[in-house]
Formats: C-alpha cells, structure tokens, sequence
C-alpha cells in the first residue's frame, strides 16, 4: 500500500487488489459487503496510523476513485460544531447530489462517513445512531448528571484502544430532527464524536455496560 500524507488533516493511499486478496479480502466483499468493506478500511488505518501517524479522532470524509488495479482513497479529517453538526465536506457531490453506501467498481463518485462513522447516502432522514468517545472514564460522570434521555434512546458503553466509547441509538420515529441535534449537542459538549462503528467495539473491544449507560453511572459513581 502506498501512503501520502497532502496535509495535516488529509493522506491519500493506493491499494492494488493482489493487495487486497492477501490481506483476505475478495473484490466482491469490499464492493457489497458493508461490514467486510470496514474491516478492511479500518486495517488500512491503522497501518497508515502506524506508518505517517495520522490519527482518527472525530469524523472522516472519504473519497473513493475505483481503478483497474487497484483503489485510491482520500481520507480528511472534518470536524463538528458545538451544536453537534458537521461541517461542509472539503469534497463536492456527484451531480445528483449523492454519496454512495458501498465501493463500486466502475464508479468514481464519493464515498463518505458521516459524523459519527457510518456510511450513508445522502438523504433527508435524519441520523438516529451515533458513537463518542472519552479518554477517561470520569468524563462521563458530569454528562450522566446533565443529561436525561428518552426510555427509547440506547446506550452501551464499551472499552477500546485505551479509551471508552459511548454507543448511542434513538429511534428516529419517536424523537424529531431538533431533540436529535439537542442531544447530541450535549453529548458533544462532553464527548468527541468517533468514527468506530459499533461492530469493531463488539468485535474488538470489551462491553463495559450493555445498557442504560447513564442511569448505571448515577447509580454507581454519582
């Protein structure tokens, strides 16, 4: 894999698809398979973490420009406001104005994450599933005392890389677009938002609370 760094917040690298095989990976999985397609993404970051020291924290903007050999793929760190938004991406649509969910072989549009680490489409429905993070533990207690969700709002809470993660899932029919962005406002203004998705904790972190996140650290540390 060949790694450039353009900047500060941006590296660019190019992986052929023998690559791709040898690391267990078929052409198939990453076009159509979402949670394969993160896998490999996320080895990838890892790697070029370890190789130019770019760091992923908070949210990604991805650009994806399939080749006959192989993908290149821009990756710039974005961030988010105080109220819980995202900012512009630093790439420009396709001229219908969409992202797609998934690598596609002949297609040179853009591939992008959303603020909290999922990949989406561009579409009116507001986001209802949102990951944050925290390098301490204690972070956590001032928030639970603040903060007072909904019974239909779920929270876990799992350990990873030296850090803890803070899961979160509303159900987008019962709450509207401004106590979304109110919530995660409050929750940003404690938290970071995070682009490991809920999977990779399952898979590679430890559930520290299954549930009821803050109703367990009111109980337990307030």
């Amino acid at each position: 894999m060949d790694i450039e760094r353009i900047n500060e917040n941006t590296v660019k690298f190019y992986i052929s698809y023998i690559d791709i095989e040898k690391r267990g990976f078929s052409r198939d999985e990453i076009w159509f398979n979402r949670d394969k397609s993160e896998e490999l993404f996320w080895e990838m970051m890892d790697e070029i973490n370890d190789e130019s020291d770019f760091e992923v924290e908070g949210p990604l903007w991805i650009q994806v420009h399939a080749m006959d050999k192989g993908l290149e793929v821009t990756v710039t760190r974005a961030q988010i406001n105080r109220d819980g938004k995202k900012v512009d991406s630093p790439f420009e649509m396709d001229e219908k104005g969409q992202y797609f969910s998934n690598m596609s072989e002949s297609s040179s549009d853009e591939q992008s994450y959303d603020e909290y680490g999922g990949l989406f489409t561009d579409s009116d429905e507001p986001q209802s599933e949102f990951t944050f993070f925290v390098n301490d533990f204690e972070d956590l207690i001032p928030l639970a005392k603040r903060i007072d969700l909904p019974s239909y709002v779920s929270t876990s809470l799992f350990a990873y890389k030296d850090r803890y993660y803070l899961y979160v899932k509303a159900d987008a029919e019962l709450m509207n677009d401004e106590e979304i962005e109110n919530m995660v406002s409050i929750l940003s203004e404690y938290t970071s938002g995070s682009t490991v998705t809920v999977h990779r904790m399952k898979e590679y972190g430890k559930e520290i609370m299954a549930d009821e996140v803050f109703e367990q650290i009111n109980k337990y540390f307030s």
